[in-house]
């Protein structure tokens, strides 16, 4: 089935992408959650027409994704936690940590930006990647020291 992508989708594609996936992934899940719309001539018809208006407002996202980004670029941010033998924390570091620290220090980021593939677990330096676009993304410094 062909559709017509109504968000960017990192695996699948673009806004205003035609697409084609199986009918029960379209009708399931792509077009119930609003993701897509059937690709049929007035779908097209509607979503040539804006386009345009579309990738104005994408210019100003991206201009402040770049603005955000050079700000968070310069954030260290750290963490104590109580440690056992081998460094290995009796918690963990998590992305939901990261977005509450960054709160605090003014930031408005979503968790689903930071990059953080697992929990942290041990003391130590990490970079964490923040994508604030999928064309923009910010590396921060987090330090988790022991407590």
């Amino acid at each position: 089935m062909n559709v017509i992508l109504k968000k960017d989708i990192v695996d699948l594609g673009r806004y205003g992408d035609t697409i084609k996936v199986a009918r029960g992934y379209a009708r399931n899940y792509l077009i119930p959650k609003g993701i897509a719309v059937e690709a049929t001539p007035g779908n097209l018809n509607q979503f040539n027409a804006e386009k345009s208006a579309y990738m104005k407002k994408e210019e100003h996202r991206v201009e402040a994704a770049r603005k955000l980004s050079e700000g968070l670029s310069a954030v260290e941010l750290a963490f104590q936690r109580k440690a056992g033998e081998e460094d290995r924390l009796f918690g963990s570091v998590t992305s939901h940590d990261v977005e509450k620290a960054l709160k605090e220090k003014g930031y408005e980021v979503e968790r689903s930006w930071i990059m953080l593939p697992e929990p942290i677990k041990k003391l130590g330096s990490y970079t964490v990647e923040i994508r604030l676009h999928h064309e923009v993304a910010a590396q921060i410094k987090v330090e988790v020291e022991k407590e």
